[in-house]
């Protein structure tokens, strides 16, 4: 390339710095009016996005190949001698894909020039390999499936043909159990900007941390004969190129809100139990720009992304316990006359044992191979035994609806 590129890509929680990817190909052959190739021809690769150029040159039998380009939207630009000077835009280079762009020259001067405007063309036919690509608006505009609230870009998955199970369809698709052409479930592997990120017991969730939706520039899910640098998989590959800042200046803001005044009661029930969720967040990015000192327009981009989940649940289903003074205290005596001093067997030294009897740590030994432990006078625990922080925490929500007490061995 002939400069460098810097995307940095921040996900909440986890954070880091890609400076390389796994991307897409162009590939074709040079040739000039009467067929023959054209060796040695210089070839330029712009993206049309950041401005990056890269370069390459036909071989000896006029082919030419640029690999590792980021995806996005590309112009070509070929300049021979004795030649007019070819341009084509338009060219949109997918991730682990291969784009053919296949270049005729006409005879001319350098300063005359022919542009091509096209589609590149929707057959694939440099590889074997089966593979979908989905970008991020294709995601933003479908419902999407979620870890707990979030939005689970894996959910990408259930638009392939060949993929079954795992609730597929369903309002809550569980993207544990997907089965994508007929191999074992939950048996696909993750990779971001070509960086394994499968988590390695189980392929349930990212290693590191869930990338949110909006800062993904497309995701390439490889289902079969995909290459053997991806071999490690039985099921499918999930390849996510991350979105990187560009020459411009650009941001996006989100909120998912969920509130139980939006929900329905249920089939027996009218009450709306209180749930609600804001997964909000957002992303800027744009080139690295310090007024009189650095310009990196073309050059040095930065890409932020932010997300976040605050929560409030109400349980009106499950009765909590509030500790009693007494218990507050280290006082359980009470505990032990509620079951009227019940017998429930005999230690090894034939001592009684009451239900509901609280045991001395401090007490512990061996008696015949056995650990034995004597229980506190009167079921109640000396304050001087009790944690200090317990007790503060204790102290401090006594009158705290839920709280519950229970004591610690030391």
């Amino acid at each position: 390339m002939r400069s460098a590129k810097l995307a940095t890509a921040l996900l909440f929680p986890f954070a880091f710095a890609a400076f390389g990817q796994t991307g897409g190909t162009i590939t074709g052959v040079i040739s000039d009016p009467a067929g023959a190739v054209v060796p040695a021809a210089p070839v330029q690769a712009k993206n049309t996005a950041t401005g990056v150029i890269s370069e390459a040159a036909t071989s000896a039998t006029g082919n030419y190949t640029l690999g590792d380009l980021p995806a996005g939207t590309y112009e070509i630009d070929v300049s021979v001698t004795g030649f007019k000077k070819y341009a084509r835009t338009g060219i949109t280079v997918q991730q682990l894909q291969s784009t053919r762009v296949d270049v005729m020259l006409e005879v001319g001067s350098a300063t005359e020039s022919i542009l091509v405007q096209g589609e590149s063309p929707l057959l694939a036919t440099e590889s074997g390999d089966i593979s979908h690509n989905i970008t991020t608006n294709q995601v933003d505009d479908l419902p999407v499936g979620s870890i707990g609230a979030i939005r689970d870009p894996r959910t990408a998955t259930l638009m392939i043909p060949g993929v079954t199970g795992g609730g597929v369809g369903g309002p809550n698709p569980s993207l544990t159990s997907i089965v994508i052409n007929g191999t074992p479930a939950a048996s696909q592997q993750i990779r971001i900007d070509g960086l394994d990120a499968t988590y390695s017991l189980g392929n349930t969730y990212f290693e590191f941390g869930q990338p949110n939706v909006d800062s993904i520039q497309e995701v390439a899910v490889q289902t079969s004969n995909y290459a053997a640098e991806f071999g490690q998989s039985a099921g499918s590959f999930l390849n996510f190129t991350m979105r990187s800042g560009t020459n411009q200046f650009h941001g996006s803001a989100y909120d998912y809100w969920v509130n139980e005044d939006l929900n329905a009661g249920g089939s027996y029930s009218h009450t709306h139990p209180k749930v609600r969720k804001n997964d909000y967040g957002g992303t800027i990015g744009g080139p690295v720009w310090i007024p009189k000192v650095y310009n990196g327009k073309d050059r040095t981009f930065f890409f932020f992304s932010f997300e976040s989940l605050p929560t409030t649940t109400a349980n009106t289903s499950t009765n909590l316990t509030v500790p009693t003074a007494q218990y507050r205290v280290g006082d359980f005596s009470a505990a032990v006359a509620a079951t009227g001093n019940k017998v429930l067997g005999t230690d090894p030294l034939g001592r009684p044992i009451i239900q509901n009897t609280i045991y001395d740590p401090s007490t512990q030994r061996m008696f015949n191979g056995l650990l034995i432990r004597d229980p506190f006078s009167g079921n109640m625990i000396p304050k001087t035994q009790l944690d200090p922080v317990a007790l503060k925490i204790s102290s401090s929500d006594s009158e705290s609806a839920g709280t519950v007490c229970q004591p610690v061995d030391q």
